[in-house]
């Protein structure tokens, strides 16, 4: 069959119109858990009132004050937290040619946690309270967010020389990764030893990951950093797809592979930085979410992309969900639940990467 100049074949048009018509899909899908999350906790209220309250049509002062100064910034902050880890993910994985390349298991989750304790702790950059919802009051996040950055680009930098190490395979990076985190974790615990009771009660913040610290402020710093970092990921969808395709393939296609590797690592680890400042370290979301999300919408990165960040910001704020009513009227870190589920999916992968 003959095709005209610039007609877009039909198999074509009906591959692109299943990927847009699942992403729209599941733009609802997370717009009508959204309401549902802000709806639902220790006091539950109906999801119409709720839907009235966030259009401005007041149904009671209480509901507004729930809604607007506790549960949508929490809400918000799994939301844009889950699709920024979930889009980290999904670089690292891409530029690395790992498929069990993520912030956790790379060791650059661990390292901005460091970081940011670091931060808070021997340069005075927050302040410690004794009280159980707020052990930690950052109040220089530039400096917070810097150190962490700082960290976890070191742990990057290591990750890297792995992967350019001769037959360097996913399996060995994991393993440097492990070991990147392993580090971390024990630099953590030496500044525990040197803690106070309040200092080592906020330190516990950093491994417990806890979305209801970020208010409104913490929020639009994430949400400005993540905003900024997937608008580049998604300008550099084609250069991924060419790196997936061997680094040979992409260098014949004109793609700097060099620079395009080190400005995805760079950016995965600031967002990966940026958001553990505020939340604390929340592990697998950047490992299980893309692999979700190639099953539903293929590789091709220019849907990989988005699609990851919908079901990180689904994922994150289901396990949020389930964190505030499972044990109500106590809540469980989120954390928790990403690493229940995160876990076994890592393991599988492990065990299949080996099979191959």
């Amino acid at each position: 069959m003959h095709l005209e100049e610039g007609t877009v074949p039909p198999g074509y048009a009906r591959y692109i119109g299943e990927k847009v018509f699942l992403l729209l899909v599941g733009f609802a899908l997370l717009g009508a858990l959204v309401v549902f999350a802000i709806a639902i906790g220790s006091v539950s209220y109906d999801p119409f009132d709720v839907l009235k309250t966030l259009a401005r049509m007041p149904v009671s002062k209480q509901l507004d004050v729930v809604v607007f100064n506790i549960r949508l910034p929490q809400v918000l902050a799994a939301v844009v937290a889950g699709a920024g880890l979930s889009a980290a993910g999904v670089v690292m994985q891409s530029v690395l040619c790992n498929p069990l390349g993520s912030p956790f298991t790379l060791g650059v989750s661990q390292a901005a946690a460091f970081g940011a304790a670091f931060s808070v702790m021997v340069m005075g950059s927050g302040f410690m309270q004794s009280s159980v919802s707020d052990a930690v009051t950052v109040v220089r996040p530039g400096i917070t967010t810097m150190m962490a950055f700082i960290a976890s680009m070191a742990a990057t930098g290591v990750v890297v020389l792995v992967a350019k190490v001769r037959r360097g395979s996913p399996e060995v990076m994991i393993l440097a990764g492990v070991a990147l985190g392993s580090l971390c974790t024990a630099a953590t615990m030496f500044l525990q030893y040197f803690a106070d009771d309040v200092q080592l009660a906020a330190m516990v913040f950093w491994t417990f990951g806890d979305l209801a610290r970020a208010g409104w402020k913490e929020l639009g710093l994430i949400s400005a950093v993540t905003a900024f970092c997937i608008l580049f990921f998604a300008a550099n969808a084609w250069n991924y797809n060419a790196i997936d395709a061997g680094d040979e393939t992409a260098m014949s296609l004109g793609v700097n592979v060099k620079n395009v590797r080190f400005l995805g690592m760079a950016l995965s680890s600031l967002v990966t930085a940026v958001i553990i400042s505020f939340v604390g370290v929340i592990g697998f979301v950047g490992l299980v979410c893309p692999h979700i999300a190639r099953r539903l919408v293929g590789g091709d990165n220019r849907f990989l992309l988005p699609g990851s960040c919908l079901v990180g910001a689904i994922l994150l704020l289901a396990a949020d969900m389930a964190a505030r009513v499972m044990m109500s009227p106590n809540v469980l870190p989120v954390a928790v639940l990403t690493s229940f589920v995160g876990a076994p999916m890592f393991l599988y992968l492990l065990v299949k990467g080996y099979q191959r």
